[in-house]
């Protein structure tokens, strides 16, 4: 099988990215994409598009969605959070956004890519580069 889910949940006080990242590396997930996560935040730091600083948004907060891929190379990660008043706020998810009470991740491997990050010239950021495995082949052996 060339796909594989992986649920866990990271505890209160991780590091939301790290915690993701270290999850998988110590899992050998490869390629992955964020499936789903629910969970709440003390505050989350955001870079909002176009921006260069990060912003820090107050907490708690409820994780409301969490996208992107994540690879050896380097995470992408999108996430909304709401506050205690329903007010969505959303970007680029930045390291030192800290778990409040959980953070239930799932996320899914794909072993027929492999995820990296280059620089690219267009954008001025390292993006995403897919590159294909071949597929395995399994041999029958005859008894």
């Amino acid at each position: 099988m060339t796909l594989r889910r992986l649920a866990f949940r990271l505890s209160p006080g991780t590091d939301l990215r790290a915690g993701i990242d270290i999850a998988c590396r110590k899992r050998a997930i490869g390629s992955a994409s964020i499936v789903t996560c629910v969970g709440s935040l003390r505050a989350a730091r955001l870079r909002f598009a176009g921006a260069d600083a990060i912003t820090l948004v107050d907490g708690p907060l409820e994780i409301v969605s969490l996208v992107g891929t994540v690879a050896p190379g380097g995470s992408h990660l999108h996430v909304s959070v709401a506050d205690a008043a329903g007010r969505v706020t959303g970007g680029h998810l930045a390291y030192g956004s800290i778990v409040f009470t959980t953070a239930e991740v799932v996320v899914l491997d794909d072993a027929r890519v492999a995820f990296a990050r280059a620089h690219d010239v267009r954008t001025g950021y390292r993006e995403l580069e897919i590159r294909r495995h071949a597929p395995i082949r399994r041999r029958r052996i005859s008894r």
